[in-house]
């Protein structure tokens, strides 16, 4: 396969730590360009070539695809742009601010014939698949817990800044919500929810139930409690527990336990490179060759349940 040439717009903690090495081990992938504010920054992720303007690798004609590491209030600008130069996107949760933007973004990827995916890089953990596999096949009612709580943001980081797409619901929550949306159903609904707010204005703490048909569920996102991820699901005939970390697992051995008919199995996974599985798919996918990528139907629900629950914890 000729290999995907990779634009990266952002040189932060995502893009230096996990996305540009993940590109560098990956199948089909090479870092060709790098755009950062700060040329050093760029230089630093030893691409091809190494620019201060996002719009500069955007309209590059050696750039295939763009990988968007920006702040959240930037996606809905760069990803329409990328888009309409051209070029496939894969850029970092959440997509975008709202299922509003989400949706605009849908019809740009239709209307330019590019491909566009979430990079919700935990939903290419094998252990993530098998764990979706197996609840696609649980009849209800189930029961469903899903978690992700760490304590503490820098001052400075734009997480706690309102008008760039801050607040723990957004940053962490939205791994808790896709959790749920696959156990009870993407047409789950909020019940109720509840968020703690910070001196900038941003949830520093969001906990929410939902309901469907299938089930019911609580999930919680915080920036203010003891370091913790989970995802748990029970039902009659099965329980499902994905320990800690449950979303963030990188380059290190994890489990899964599965417990069918009073009888407990714990299934291990060998140590990973989310990001590295996640680029190799984006790559394939872009060659026309066959590989999963996150479905923008499921970013549009996840979406979707991110507003319902800011909409439900009031102003």
């Amino acid at each position: 396969m000729t290999p995907v040439r990779w634009g990266l717009l952002g040189a932060g903690f995502v893009a230096s730590r996990g996305v540009a090495p993940a590109m560098r081990a990956a199948a089909g992938a090479v870092v060709h360009s790098v755009a950062a504010r700060d040329l050093a920054r760029a230089e630093a992720l030893e691409p091809v070539r190494a620019v201060t303007s996002y719009d500069g690798v955007c309209h590059d004609d050696d750039v295939d695809a763009v990988y968007i590491s920006l702040p959240n209030d930037l996606h809905l600008e760069w990803v329409t742009r990328a888009l309409e130069a051209g070029k496939h996107v894969l850029c970092e949760k959440p997509l975008a601010l709202d299922a509003t933007q989400v949706q605009q973004m849908i019809e740009v990827s239709e209307r330019t014939d590019r491909l566009l995916v979430e990079a919700s890089w935990n939903r290419w953990h094998p252990r993530t698949r098998r764990a979706v596999d197996i609840l696609g096949s649980v009849a209800g009612p189930v029961q469903a817990r899903a978690w992700f709580t760490f304590p503490g943001v820098p001052d400075d980081n734009y997480r706690l800044d309102p008008t760039r797409g801050g607040g723990a619901l957004l940053d962490v929550g939205c791994y808790a919500l896709a959790a749920v949306l696959v156990s009870l159903g993407e047409d789950a609904t909020v019940e109720a929810a509840e968020q703690h707010r910070g001196p900038t204005g941003v949830d520093l703490t969001t906990s929410a139930s939902l309901v469907s048909p299938r089930g019911r569920a609580e999930i919680v996102g915080s920036f203010e409690q003891p370091e913790s991820q989970g995802w748990t699901v029970t039902s009659e005939a099965l329980s499902l527990s994905l320990p800690h970390p449950a979303f963030t697992s990188w380059h290190e051995p994890s489990t899964l336990v599965v417990r069918r008919d009073g009888h407990e199995e714990v299934e291990r996974f060998d140590a990973c490179d989310p990001y590295r599985l996640m680029v190799e798919a984006m790559s394939r996918r872009i060659r026309d060759e066959e590989a999963w990528v996150l479905p923008l139907s499921v970013s549009l629900a996840v979406a979707r349940a991110v507003d319902a629950v800011a909409s439900a914890a009031g102003p």
